[in-house]
């Protein structure tokens, strides 16, 4: 009776979780048509996004359901080899000579989306040498960002490497996500005090030295688009045609390369807080997974890096990318099916002690207190 009511118990947790991420998806939908409304707008940019994440997140459901270590796998490889496609084929999707290093496209993303899969695929590994390898595998996906030429992609994806190895060893994982939450809000403010030149000369000077005199002007008139609009904004995909830098600049790809820029310009103050929303939801499905810490933790991180570089760059204008990103999520947040007879315990982390220990081979690493205790 215990363990049916605790599985009921989940069952609501996850439900709840879903349902608020319906609503918050199909909120930014509702907004990006009403912020369109009578104007000669391409809301489909934003659709298709959302869309994309949708999609994404109920495969890595349904795939982390049923081979979760496989799935993590398959999507690391498919990530990399994209990134490695990228390079050669997507405009603006990698880090150029004639681009500084504050640039970020499809491939720095695509690669911190594929160490995030493969190290994911290293917590639910039973076995030490399998989790060796995979991890292995990590760092190979991490180092291919040299022959990319992308210094951001290789620091952000060695980050994440390093914050998997960290959350092996960690047992809370709602302190672990509320600093990656502070993490991402930090980046997004500091994008912000540079477009608002409110940063000290020198470390202005500095910031413009690493992200181009271009950039920080494409930021300057997001935000001036922003002021004149702050409500409904200019409407979806309009920053090309409104910026006075993109217009006077040769190869623009029309996009002020920030996407909480991007939304306060082009769809107002509303479209930034349901941007925010979005993210927070993510890692609230992590935060109730009945996954292991090192799972949500490593997934978090991968999160919060590809929130980073979308911050200072193009990231989320790459459809694999948003797809991607749900696909991870769903991926560290999937559940077993109801009714495969394994025992559920109820904790504040989620998850039944089958998933831990598919997750936590060695029985201690991102495990919480209270499971000790239950035990």
């Amino acid at each position: 009776m215990t363990a049916r009511r605790d599985r009921h118990g989940a069952r609501e947790r996850g439900s709840g979780s879903d349902a608020a991420g319906a609503l918050i998806l199909a909120a930014c939908a509702v907004w990006s048509l009403i912020s369109a409304a009578g104007r000669e707008t391409r809301p489909e940019g934003v659709l298709l996004a959302l869309l994309a994440v949708a999609a994404g997140f109920v495969c890595g459901r349904i795939c982390g359901t049923l081979l979760p270590v496989a799935a993590a796998v398959v999507a690391a490889v498919a990530a990399l080899t994209m990134a490695l496609l990228a390079h050669h084929g997507l405009p603006g999707a990698t880090v150029t000579a004639d681009v500084a290093p504050g640039h970020t496209g499809a491939a720095a993303a695509l690669l911190v989306l594929a160490v995030g899969a493969a190290c994911c695929a290293a917590a639910a590994a039973r076995r030490t040498a399998l989790r060796t390898a995979l991890r292995l595998l990590a760092l190979g996906i991490a180092c291919a960002a040299v022959p990319l030429r992308s210094a951001v992609g290789l620091v952000a994806a060695l980050g994440v490497l390093l914050c998997s190895l960290a959350a092996a060893r960690t047992h809370r994982r709602l302190l672990g996500l509320t600093g990656l939450a502070l993490t991402a809000l930090l980046l997004a403010g500091a994008s912000w005090a540079v477009a608002e030149d409110v940063l000290p000369d020198g470390l202005m000077t500095s910031v413009q030295g690493q992200l181009t005199r271009n950039r920080v002007l494409l930021w300057h008139d997001a935000v001036d688009l922003a002021e004149e609009h702050p409500l409904l904004g200019t409407g979806p995909d309009r920053f090309a045609e409104l910026s006075p830098t993109a217009q006077q600049s040769l190869q623009s790809d029309g996009k002020p390369h920030s996407a909480p820029l991007q939304q306060a310009a082009e769809q107002g103050v509303v479209g930034v807080v349901l941007l925010g929303a979005a993210f927070g939801w993510l890692l609230y499905v992590l935060g109730r997974s009945p996954r292991s810490t090192a799972v949500v933790l490593t997934a978090g991180a991968s999160l919060t890096a590809l929130a980073a570089l979308a911050s200072v760059g193009n990231a989320l204008s790459f459809t694999p990318v948003t797809v991607g990103a749900g696909l991870l999520a769903g991926l560290a947040s999937a559940r077993r099916p109801i009714g495969d007879g394994t025992p559920t315990m109820s904790c504040a982390g989620g998850g039944d002690r089958a998933d831990r220990d598919a997750y936590e081979p060695d029985g201690t690493a991102g495990r919480d207190p209270r499971d000790r205790t239950s035990r």
